[in-house]
């Protein structure tokens, strides 16, 4: 068995195929730490391959004996997850454990896909939607478990649908809640589709807290190049132990998430401290913002105009 700080168990994940977005830092590489103790064989698609080398290493140096891999994909091109999807469908193998965790967080300016989309909305969402496009004939082979990672943003989150790409007036924190809105209404249409169309697969929700990860340190590919001072203070008072959760903390949630055989279908999990902000996960009540069925429908019906990815098509490919 595996264990945090905060004493939360895996089960044995041993025969499991794990693929982890996001995985090269932060969260996403403890995630894959953690999955790997427990014996799963992990998979890390990576944009940057030295990145993902030296994550590589980090895992086999605190995880001896874990099955570990590189994969390549940016998220903000929907060629490169077409290809992604491609490759893994060519080696055939099962996936039973999918956690969309990948993300980009508030560019100071608009910045764009190579595709043409407002580059949160397009990465944290649209990339996703292509993704699990791509891979489901694999995880109905391996009747797998999505996680996807939204954010306490959703909770006054919405969608811009006259503007969604932010063309007539850009605002980073109201577009970056508008894609985590977006991206949890497709995980939990996801989960009512496989339930309607027995594709055998089920889905669910999760989200960090807050804690002091790289999605607002310095990061040039999106304008930043200092971290913000909002990082600044989540990291000082994550540090003493105010509210907030550690980076350690806020992998569990997904975790939890992913793996638990307590954790529902359509269920949404995160941290369960005060504001839901750190401390050990938890189920949490559905944002408002998430609730809207027909929203969810809208958003899935979008995804595949805008994408050209026809999802319930995928699933027989």
């Amino acid at each position: 068995m595996a264990r945090t700080p905060l004493d939360l168990t895996l089960p044995d994940l041993r025969g499991q195929r794990a693929l982890v977005t996001g995985a090269s830092d932060g969260i996403g590489l403890g995630t894959a730490v953690r999955l790997a103790a427990a014996g799963a064989r992990v998979l890390m698609p990576v944009r940057n391959p030295r990145k993902g080398e030296a994550a590589l290493a980090a895992i086999r140096e605190r995880v001896p004996h874990a099955d570990v891999s590189l994969r390549t994909l940016d998220l903000s091109s929907l060629a490169s997850v077409a290809a992604l999807g491609r490759t893994l469908r060519e080696e055939g193998l099962p996936l039973h454990l999918l956690i969309n965790n990948a993300g980009v967080m508030t560019p100071p300016e608009r910045q764009t896909t190579e595709d043409g989309f407002e580059v949160q909305f397009g990465t944290n969402h649209l990339g996703h939607f292509a993704l699990v496009a791509g891979l489901l004939p694999l995880l109905r082979a391996g009747r797998a478990r999505v996680t996807s990672q939204i954010s306490v943003a959703a909770r006054r989150g919405a969608i811009n649908w006259d503007d969604l790409n932010w063309e007539r007036g850009y605002d980073g924190m109201k577009a970056y809640g508008q894609s985590k809105v977006a991206f949890g209404l497709f995980g939990l249409e996801l989960n009512r589709r496989s339930e309607e169309g027995g594709w055998g697969i089920t889905s669910n929700l999760s989200h960090p807290g807050v804690a002091p990860t790289n999605l607002l340190a310095a990061r040039p590919e999106v304008g930043r190049d200092k971290e913000t001072t909002g990082r600044k203070v989540i990291r000082a008072l994550s540090a003493r132990g105010i509210l907030l959760g550690t980076v350690d903390s806020a992998q569990l949630p997904a975790l939890y998430a992913a793996t638990s055989p307590d954790a529902r279908p359509g269920g949404f999990y995160g941290p369960g401290g005060p504001g839901h902000l750190g401390g050990p996960p938890a189920e949490q009540t559905l944002y408002p913002s998430l609730r809207g069925t027909e929203q969810a429908r809208r958003v899935w019906r979008v995804s595949e105009e805008l994408t050209g990815v026809r999802l319930a098509e995928a699933r027989d490919a």
